[in-house]
């Protein structure tokens, strides 16, 4: 199932709807017509756990080819927002997790060349978040160096304590696209959380891919563009630490909670790796891909 947050115009309050061929369907409006109550934002269907996804794959299943009046928009009559408008924690990132871009870090940033024997864990802000089309924001007054890291995001489903590698993807509710800007200059005593949890700096979407739809998050290429010139371009095969991994160890001193996201790192092609070195500015447009996803598009813009 392919969820996403959608607003039909600026005046309505966000909403849950899936993703069916060229058709946002309403999940609350969907539960009406079938007696159903059913939530209408995605923290609080994420909330209800497995159920919740059987329920509305049944319900999705048995409309398909007769939807009721008003459930459902064309998808290009609506703007999509990020899936989790506003996480209700900062973002778990994971920092020098592809060995390419521990590789180029060593080189071009303050990072060892020594491969990470454990996760390397940060975190980004909720007011970090927009989604797709929104604008990346610019502030020439604190960064000339701001760069972009594609990333799968894994979403948890179930609350997580001490988990093991084993049993680790079962607490994952389903996966998404997001994009980790970073403000190479703002590194500060070799914390990152201000260099990356800016204002905007966390694009993320374009919808949620349920976990039953992606059985193995360790073989899905991803991508990015900018200006339409391909940047990046990998697999997540090529994580240092796979996905259970990330979810395991986090949860050993962590309570992972349902809408908790992991960012789970980038591959090479970064801009601070590159030679000469190349940054984002107001005018430029970046795209991010992970198959069985998505893309995100977003503009750079000047503040």
């Amino acid at each position: 199932m392919r969820l996403v947050t959608y607003r039909r115009n600026v005046l309505e309050e966000a909403r849950l709807g899936a993703l069916v061929d060229n058709l946002v369907v309403d999940i609350q409006w969907l539960g009406d017509a079938a007696g159903y109550d059913m939530p209408c934002d995605m923290l609080d269907f994420i909330d209800l756990g497995p159920n919740a996804i059987e329920t509305t794959t049944e319900l999705l299943n048995s409309f398909r080819d007769d939807w009721p009046v008003g459930v459902t928009q064309p998808l290009q009559n609506v703007k999509l927002l990020a899936p989790i408008p506003r996480p209700r924690k900062n973002i778990f990132g994971i920092g020098l997790n592809y060995v390419e871009h521990v590789e180029e870090s060593s080189r071009s940033l303050d990072t060892s060349a020594d491969l990470p024997k454990q996760p390397v864990i940060f975190s980004k802000p909720p007011t970090c978040v927009i989604g797709p089309d929104d604008a990346v924001e610019h502030n020439a007054k604190i960064t000339q160096q701001m760069d972009w890291e594609v990333e799968l995001a894994a979403i948890i489903g179930t609350r997580a304590k001490r988990v093991s590698e084993e049993d680790a993807l079962n607490y994952v509710f389903g996966y998404s696209v997001m994009v980790d800007i970073s403000a190479r200059d703002n590194r500060r005593a070799g914390q990152w959380i201000y260099s990356k949890g800016m204002d905007t700096y966390a694009p993320f979407g374009p919808c949620i891919v349920t976990a039953d739809e992606i059985p193995d998050p360790q073989a899905l290429n991803l991508w990015l563009t900018k200006n339409g010139e391909t940047k990046q371009d990998s697999n997540t095969k090529f994580m240092l630490f796979n996905v259970k991994t990330l979810v395991s160890d986090i949860s050993q001193g962590i309570t992972l909670e349902p809408g908790d996201i992991i960012a789970t790192g980038t591959p090479s092609g970064v801009g601070a790796g590159r030679d000469p070195q190349e940054w984002l500015w107001p005018g430029d447009v970046i795209e991010a891909h992970v198959e069985g996803i998505g893309s995100i598009r977003n503009p750079i813009v000047a503040v």
